[in-house]
């Protein structure tokens, strides 16, 4: 399950290490590797900054190299929900953040000659009943202070019942850009490290932080720091209850082969179930991306079958289309619309976050990066207060965080109650149970043929895992921690994998 931007890359390269004692230190040091993470190293290290880098697995893993980076400001009903909670002013201040974040990305893919489309965005409508939002999204990014505009008609294959327009919006791959700032942090005297996963956060002597890291060898390593910026979708550390200010959701895409003429454009639908679609060029042909059948982490009651109709979706409005890839990502959305980045603690400047992104990481990662590198350096950009942290704006999310949270506690308890009613039902190909009564139990899962029992006992706040049968994986439903058949780690809040059965 690779995406199209991941596949048939080149082999891992060589790059630093933590082997060495006078590695481990530096004056900023930033956990995760993607679009945000990247772009606030690269300008620290702009800035004559000692930065590290640490990623857990390798450079664009995570949401950055399974997303459909399209670099737009026109998003979905996005600006709805924002116009919907706050003021005018903090919606223009978000979408000034966004234009900002935009126009860095392009302008350095312009400078060294980095691929990127350009084309218009649009929110439609695929059914009578998807106008009134689409209508609504453009009365709100209009008050945002965005160029758009309604149109009836876009000339695709699918159902258009009229939708928002942003002009010259762009897209891209993002994995050279990637690679453009590995390289250009390394010629910066900075430092990017994979296979090195940040487990804990302390200080350690006088005011320096103490990072315990966990490298793909099994060695255990401290690593010193000024600072740390934790640009790892969700933050890793539980201070700041950033896990309970955020909901966790997975989205499906798939890349096909398409005869004739392929479909201009980035559309994505405003009514269920929703269709995002762009065109992708690669070596061999150009590709039509088709995303969809997203799901709270942990919840999806089949999910398997929600990519089945997508795929049939897809070729039923583009007739002898062959699927090429399917892959799948995970963001987050906050409880007030707005993203938070700036520091974990209200007055501890010492550790930042950035992290809410809900799907648009490419221009919001990118703004990210832009607002803490200069909180870092002591400059100041009036638009970030849109995306802070720690703001009196998000008292209008209370009402969500309870909702929220009060799902997160029934998942919790129907994660111990429910597993005792399969005992004794076996996991066949393809698909994983949870059984037991609470004091035992097992995880089980068939894929390829191989069996593996773990633990299900999420090592975050202890809920149970649920199997995810499109992506093959152990999903926690309560704060979106997700792990292989065997147990691994792959992504989430949680920093340890689940525990082998005994």
């Amino acid at each position: 399950m690779t995406s199209l931007w991941l596949a048939d890359r080149p082999e891992h390269r060589i790059v630093p290490t933590l082997e060495e004692e006078s590695a481990r230190s530096a004056d900023v040091v930033v956990v995760g590797a993607g679009i945000t993470g990247l772009v606030t190293a690269v300008l620290l290290a702009r800035a004559g900054r000692d930065v590290l880098v640490l990623e857990g697995r390798s450079a664009g893993a995570g949401a950055t190299g399974n997303t459909t980076a399209k670099i737009s400001l026109l998003q979905g009903t996005r600006m709805t929900d924002i116009v919907g909670k706050h003021s005018p002013e903090v919606a223009r201040q978000y979408a000034q953040g966004n234009l900002e974040g935009q126009q860095w990305l392009i302008d350095y893919c312009e400078q060294r000659q980095i691929g990127l489309q350009h084309e218009d965005a649009y929110t439609y409508a695929q059914s009578p009943r998807g106008v009134a939002k689409a209508k609504a999204e453009l009365k709100a990014c209009q008050t945002a202070g965005l160029d758009v505009e309604w149109v009836d008609d876009a000339d695709v294959p699918f159902p258009f019942h009229g939708g928002v327009r942003l002009a010259d919006q762009a897209q891209f791959d993002p994995m050279p850009f990637l690679d453009s700032l590995t390289a250009e942090l390394h010629e910066r005297e900075g430092r990017l490290v994979e296979g090195a996963r940040v487990q804990h956060v302390s200080h350690g002597r006088g005011a320096r932080l103490k990072l315990r890291v966990r490298t793909n060898t099994g060695a255990e390593l401290d690593v010193l720091a000024n600072r740390c910026v934790l640009a790892t979708g969700v933050p890793i550390l539980d201070r700041g209850g950033f896990f309970a200010r955020l909901t966790p959701h997975r989205s499906y895409c798939m890349a096909f082969q398409v005869p004739g003429d392929i479909t201009r454009g980035m559309f994505i639908s405003t009514d269920s179930p929703t269709r995002s679609i762009r065109s992708a060029p690669t070596a061999d042909g150009e590709r039509l991306i088709v995303g969809g059948a997203g799901h709270p982490v942990g919840r999806g009651s089949d999910p398997a079958a929600a990519t089945d109709e997508l795929a049939s979706w897809a070729k039923q409005h583009w007739p002898g289309s062959l699927q090429t890839h399917f892959w799948s990502a995970q963001d987050y959305s906050p409880i007030d619309a707005l993203p938070y980045v700036g520091p974990i603690l209200p007055g501890h400047e010492e550790i930042l976050v950035a992290t809410g992104f809900d799907k648009w990481g490419m221009t919001n990662g990118v703004a990210a990066g832009l607002a803490l590198t200069g909180r870092i350096l002591g400059g100041r950009m009036d638009w970030a207060e849109a995306f802070a942290s720690w703001s009196p704006h998000e008292l209008s999310g209370i009402a969500t965080a309870v909702q929220a949270n009060l799902t997160v506690g029934l998942n919790m308890a129907k994660g111990w109650i429910a597993p005792v009613t399969r005992i004794g039902t076996p996991a066949t190909e393809d698909c994983g149970v949870v059984s037991g009564p609470p004091w035992r139990l097992e995880a089980r899962s068939v894929v390829d043929g191989v069996e593996r029992t773990v633990s299900p006992v999420c090592p975050h706040l202890g809920g149970i895992v649920n199997w995810n049968d499109a992506d093959k994986s152990w999903d926690c439903p309560l704060h979106g921690s997700r792990f292989a058949p065997d147990g691994t780690l792959i992504e989430g809040p949680a920093t340890r994998d689940l525990t082998p059965s005994a």
